[in-house]
């Protein structure tokens, strides 16, 4: 069991030479990241959403440790811009994603972030709601480092004297997720498999793809577990997501079976124990990408869309 660490921003220490970046609240667009060190040596999981903030990262983690003057590499878990923008500031660094997430991080881009934030007035109730969320971030300006070290399946690094272990388990959140072990600290960084205390957004699926990989985590020889979203948490941290991604898998089966549209079915489904989740209007796309599974339908789904729904059911 791991011990409870505060939820508070900033660098926690793990255990010796390893570290946690925390961001509460973990709602849209504050994400956690990760730092395993061993002498010298360095390997940092994940940068942040914007110049600023990773900056302010970097900045702490210097100041825990001297191992983090010169990161040597940085694994981006996969490719959400609150998990890679940052990457520009990391120098020299060997950047390693999977192939999938490499190839994912060329849609999203900073610009595109910029434009519907430029824009978000002239949007109704949708551009409202991506406001309010990540009007905090600054996206002007920034080039995302793309990775140099790209692998698929599992891929064994090695930091100073400590064996770390990527796993890929996508798609699940997202097209590649990655989960970064570092064994002789008993941690795993998780991404966005696991949002502790906050609802997880299935953008891709499939769903069943996504439990199995938290039960991956929960079957693991590990103490402490580091989310993408939320706080540090234990392998019951990954018991509780895949519950709720089977809870609404089941649920949203039920309602495409009677014909719901994924408006009604969202609404319609009661989220009971996970309620008091944050942003909870994510059951939205969840639904929308469980109905595209069901059916088959491969087309992407119209994020306008569905951020104006989401702007509803927040309301």
């Amino acid at each position: 069991m791991a011990r409870s660490w505060k939820y508070t921003r900033g660098i926690h220490e793990i255990g010796t030479g390893c570290f946690a970046y925390l961001q509460p609240d973990g709602s849209w667009g504050w994400s956690n990241a990760g730092l395993i060190t061993d002498g010298s040596a360095s390997l940092l999981v994940d940068t942040l959403f914007d110049l600023e903030l990773t900056a302010d990262m970097l900045s702490q983690m210097r100041d825990a440790t001297p191992a983090a003057q010169s990161i040597d590499t940085l694994v981006n878990t996969h490719s959400n811009g609150d998990h890679t923008y940052g990457n520009s500031l990391v120098g020299d660094a060997s950047i390693i994603a999977s192939a999938a997430t490499a190839e994912e991080m060329n849609e999203t881009t900073p610009a595109v972030m910029a434009q519907f934030l430029n824009h978000a007035d002239e949007m109704g109730p949708a551009g409202a709601f991506f406001k309010r969320n990540f009007a905090p971030f600054n996206f002007e300006g920034i080039e995302v480092a793309m990775p140099t070290q790209t692998f698929e399946g599992e891929m064994r690094l090695r930091v100073g004297d400590k064996h770390v272990h990527l796993i890929e388990v996508g798609p699940a959140h997202t097209r590649g997720d990655v989960l970064v072990v570092s064994e002789e600290d008993r941690t795993v960084f998780t991404g966005d498999i696991l949002f502790i205390e906050g609802t997880p957004i299935m953008w891709e699926g499939p769903v069943d793809n996504w439990i199995r990989a938290c039960e991956r985590i929960e079957a693991m020889d590990v103490d402490v577990v580091v989310p993408g979203h939320g706080p540090i948490t234990d392998r019951h941290g990954a018991r509780a997501v895949g519950e709720y991604l089977a809870y609404v898998r089941d649920e949203a089966k039920l309602r495409y079976d009677a014909g719901l549209t994924v408006q009604d079915a969202a609404r319609d489904i009661a989220l009971g124990e996970y309620s008091s989740w944050g942003d909870s209007e994510r059951i939205v796309v969840n639904v929308s990408t469980l109905y595209s599974e069901f059916s088959g339908d491969d087309d992407p789904p119209n994020t306008a869309t569905l951020l104006g729904l989401m702007a509803e059911i927040a309301r």
